[in-house]
């Protein structure tokens, strides 16, 4: 068997001590991650959790803690150098949730349960967390660390946050890492074309009371989505037209005369995505026409496609410190601020740092335990972009 060079050896015994911090500093993450958890931040309304995520960062007495015009909460850690650019560390802020759902949490010996803990508060807690964590480690950067708290990014927020930061960041930016909550072993490194959409039917007044021919605005969805299926096909294999939603109607004995679909499509190609969306309009279109009724599709978000290769030396790096951790990756594309970042030229992966269940549910659950090396994970990428890892 081969003798482990000094330089592995060295690695390794990094990222023990990196997960032995974070483990001696669980009471003060957990404290942060359910502070912030039950604090609502539905899209569009992330103030109140903004304001919290500065009063923390300031407990933690970074160099500089600030808002953008945008809302979002930045922290920054001064670096020894004032020539290297900045490494950017960010969550979004915003939940799926709305301020009426209970946000309460509960915290047992190995677990964590509330809404929108799995998305994303586990992360943003973590982010809140790291100038305590990189301090109780003694470590220190060349480049500047930016932490960064983004709003309005999920849903109809369409990642506008992220977008509004990087557009007004003056200065280069030598790379980024994105915190989600789950799953441990997440690794993206690349995002695909998307197009995420809403088709609305209503049903006019007119042809809302014609006996036994009145339109049922589910039904018409239904038609909307099998003409889709006949007509749209995509021309890649990699290419998916995913219908993710439906809503409508108002109790079971009564015909619905609105419904909404709600759907994405997805491929390594933006000219196959804007050929999908194109095809799906015209099928809209001429049933709506036909049917002498309102269909209407709006496009709720979209990104385009970038990646970085397997063989970037950030993602080698990753892949590295995950095995050295007994993490396995889970590559795959993310259509987040990844792909925002990607899209700027800026080297960045999106990392997750725990394992959970209940995924966008009420009741989501996210172990503690696997946090110090989702934790270890990024202190060891921290590291090596500070090196200069994405210099290249």
């Amino acid at each position: 068997m081969a003798k482990p060079t000094i330089s592995k050896l060295n690695m390794d015994l990094h990222l023990d001590n990196y997960i032995e911090g974070a483990r001696e500093m669980a009471d003060a993450i957990i404290t942060n991650i359910v502070f912030i958890g039950q604090v609502p931040a539905p899209t569009f309304e992330e103030s109140e959790r903004v304001n919290l995520f500065m009063e923390r960062l300031s407990g933690f007495q970074v160099n500089e803690c600030t808002t953008d015009s945008f809302n979002n909460p930045i922290g920054i850690i001064h670096g020894r150098s004032r020539k290297k650019p900045p490494i950017f560390v960010v969550a979004h802020m915003d939940t799926a949730f709305s301020k009426e759902v209970d946000h309460n949490y509960t915290v047992e010996p190995n677990a964590i349960t509330g809404a929108g803990i799995s998305d994303n508060a586990l992360g943003v807690g973590i982010l809140v967390s790291l100038p305590g964590i990189l301090r109780h480690l003694n470590m220190a950067f060349d480049s500047d660390i930016v932490l960064a708290g983004v709003t309005q990014s999920i849903g109809k927020g369409n990642l506008r946050g992220i977008r509004h930061l990087l557009k007004s960041w003056a200065t280069p930016i030598r790379g980024a890492i994105c915190i989600e909550s789950g799953e441990l072993g997440r690794l993206n490194f690349y995002s695909d074309a998307m197009i995420r959409c809403e088709i609305v039917c209503c049903i006019p007044s007119t042809q809302r009371n014609s006996g036994q021919h009145q339109f049922n605005a589910i039904l018409v969805l239904n038609q909307v989505i099998n003409r889709i299926l006949d007509s749209a096909s995509p021309l890649a294999p990699t290419a998916q037209i995913i219908f993710g939603t439906i809503s409508g109607g108002l109790k079971h004995g009564q015909i619905p005369d609105k419904a909404c679909l709600g759907l994405e499509l997805r491929s390594d190609s933006g000219k196959t995505v804007g050929r999908l969306y194109k095809e799906i309009k015209a099928v809209l279109e001429a049933l709506s026409s036909e049917l002498s009724i309102d269909i209407d599709l709006s496009t709720i978000s979209n990104v385009r496609a970038a990646r970085l290769g397997e063989d970037h030396p950030l993602v080698r790096t990753a892949v590295s410190t995950m095995q050295k951790l007994g993490i396995d990756p889970a590559m795959g594309p993310s259509e987040s601020e990844l792909s925002i970042f990607l899209s700027h030229n800026i080297p960045a992966l999106t990392l997750g740092v725990s394992r959970g269940t209940g995924y966008q549910k009420t009741h989501a659950t996210m172990q503690i335990d696997p946090i110090f090396k989702g934790i270890a994970q990024i202190v060891g990428l921290l590291k090596a972009i500070d090196g200069g890892v994405c210099d290249a």
